[in-house]
């Protein structure tokens, strides 16, 4: 199964950065050893030699192959500034929220005479801070993208689709299913 909001919440750390991570290849690995203390960590994680990481650090070699920058880069951006990324998921999950921006298939279940065939909505939610707090707890607990999804389904549900208890009072269920795309900002 896809992980359409794993990642989601991973870009969205992204934007928290007040720094940009290192662009030259020799930048991103010295910063790995400095993170992870050896060439041969780094090269488990990338799934290259420690002579290669040795190469790549010197500049003997400038340009790795294409799927190898691409796990660079990626455990570059997984190191960065965590204490800013902490501070900004602690900010959306104790005040500000969370906006979840998709177009998805929403499936309901709804009383007997009212439609409930799901079809594709492009929504922006705000989400309560609650929400946010759930979303992160479960991604840290390792939780499913199903689980995720259900989270996010609830907070629609209350949020939009039933306007805080103001309308759609007999909606049980809403269900996320065929995710076009969903890009989060808190």
């Amino acid at each position: 199964m896809a992980r359409e909001i794993e990642d989601a919440i991973e870009r969205a750390s992204w934007e928290s950065f007040t720094q940009e991570p290192p662009k030259t290849l020799k930048g991103q690995i010295n910063f790995l050893l400095r993170q992870m203390k050896s060439a041969k960590a780094i090269a488990e994680e990338l799934g290259i030699t420690a002579d290669s990481v040795n190469r790549y650090r010197r500049g003997a070699r400038r340009h790795p192959p294409k799927d190898i920058q691409q796990k660079i880069d990626a455990a570059v951006l997984a190191r960065w500034q965590p204490g800013v990324r902490k501070r900004r998921r602690k900010h959306a999950a104790t005040s500000t929220g969370i906006t979840v921006e998709t177009r998805a298939r929403f499936g309901y279940t709804a009383p007997i005479g009212t439609t409930d065939d799901g079809r594709f909505r492009r929504l922006t939610v705000h989400l309560p801070p609650a929400y946010a707090q759930r979303l992160f707890d479960a991604r840290d607990s390792g939780a499913s993208d199903q689980q995720m999804r259900e989270i996010v389904a609830e907070g629609f549900k209350e949020i939009y689709f039933q306007d805080g208890g103001a309308r759609a009072v007999g909606l049980s269920d809403v269900a996320i299913n065929d995710i076009d795309y969903l890009d989060l900002d808190y």
